[in-house]
């Protein structure tokens, strides 16, 4: 028998098992992945009982839409060969799939993870949208059905908005790169709103929304953009990370701007309101002015001048009624007086036999006089002065 080398026998080998196994599919459980610094990924696949090696060369490797997890199911294509320093076989992979789930469907979910992980979803970075943009920055295709939906809602709803047009590439491998270039751009305009939007497709036309790089574009932009891909049912990772998600691109105009008709009957309804409050307020202050009218006429000069007057004239009217009065009251004096007086004097008192008793100008009754006083008798013609020589009670 020929003596081999090993050299030659692990030549003869490789040829023997890269012959035989130019094309295989394995599944089994990822394991002891490594991430090499050439672009390589380095693991093994195993299940319960065996394990292969396995790499994945760097043109390969960047066409992966998932990341790599221990422990992660796949199906490998590839192709049987050996290592011939170490006379090792492994697996060179061509592509990854994951066991019972779609590659990007598995990309979408980890890249979702891991975006709301680091708060690209935070509902408080959300920035608001002005209520009347004047300027807007619509990056999409220049030939798509989309931009010309846009366009067109746009003019029926509101013609006094400024649009640029950034035509990028929205699907395939340069679409993600093209869209985040365009954002970068349109962000250093001082636009009010970027519009990034497409029309509707598979997961694979609108992967370019998916990609990591895009979603970073979104949320750096200093300007709020609104996310408008697909149709309604169609959700993308820039939809997270925009400030606002439209469910197709046509309604992405509509959410950010406003409807001229309904603008004109608001503006009809405000002026309404205006003129009523203008009519209520004059109505208050005409009052107010009324009021002050009516104040400055009580406390005015010449309101002070006539009510004097009218006081002068009242004091005169009442001066002569009270100079009357008081004539009348000395008078009915005068009357009472006289007639006390003449009640009083010895010529209406003195009867015949009888006289009036006075001592001292006073007149007094006889029994208030002792014996040895002196007093005086008149009648209505003779004045006699008299001494009480005795006093004696009759009864």
């Amino acid at each position: 028998m020929q003596t081999l080398n090993v050299s030659s026998l692990n030549e003869q080998i490789k040829t023997l098992l890269e012959t035989s196994f130019t094309r295989v599919f394995v599944e089994g459980e990822l394991s002891r992945i490594t991430f090499h610094n050439s672009g390589h990924i380095y693991f093994t696949l195993k299940d319960s009982s065996s394990a292969v090696s396995a790499v994945m060369f760097r043109g390969n490797a960047s066409k992966l839409k998932f990341t790599l997890e221990e422990g992660m199911k796949v199906i490998l294509d590839g192709a049987i060969t050996l290592y011939k320093p170490r006379g090792t076989y492994q697996i060179n992979c061509f592509s990854i799939e994951p066991a019972g789930q779609g590659a990007l469907a598995l990309a979408y979910e980890q890249l979702k993870q891991k975006l709301q992980a680091q708060g690209y979803f935070a509902k408080e970075l959300k920035k608001q949208l002005p209520r009347f943009p004047k300027k807007i920055a619509l990056i999409s295709s220049a030939t798509g059905a989309a931009l010309q939906d846009m366009l067109k809602v746009a003019q029926n709803r509101y013609r006094n908005i400024e649009i640029d047009i950034y035509d990028a590439l929205v699907q395939g491998e340069s679409a993600s790169r093209s869209i985040v270039q365009a954002i970068q751009l349109a962000d250093t305009k001082a636009y009010d709103i970027i519009i990034v939007g497409r029309g509707g497709g598979s997961i694979e036309d609108l992967w370019a929304f998916n990609e990591e790089i895009v979603a970073d574009a979104i949320y750096k932009a200093s300007t709020p953009i609104i996310s408008a891909v697909g149709h309604e049912i169609d959700t993308v990772i820039s939809d997270f990370v925009a400030d606002l998600r439209a469910p197709t691109p046509s309604a992405a105009m509509q959410m950010c701007l406003p409807d001229t008709n309904e603008l004109l009957q608001y503006l009809d309804t405000i002026a309404n309101q205006f003129t009523t409050h203008i009519i209520q307020k004059l109505q208050v202050k005409s009052g107010e002015i009324e009021h002050l009218k009516s104040l400055y006429a009580q406390n005015s000069i010449d309101t002070k001048i006539t009510q004097k007057l009218q006081e002068i004239q009242s004091l005169k009217q009442n001066y002569a009624y009270a100079i009357d009065n008081l004539l009348k009251t000395a008078q009915n004096q005068v009357q009472s007086l006289t007639k006390m007086l003449e009640s009083s004097h010895p010529k209406f008192k003195v009867k015949k036999g009888f006289a009036q008793v006075s001592q001292n100008s006073q007149v007094i009754s006889i029994e208030s006089l002792d014996i040895d006083d002196e007093f005086e008798l008149m009648s209505d013609t003779l004045k006699l002065s008299a001494k009480v020589l005795k006093k004696e009670n009759i009864l």
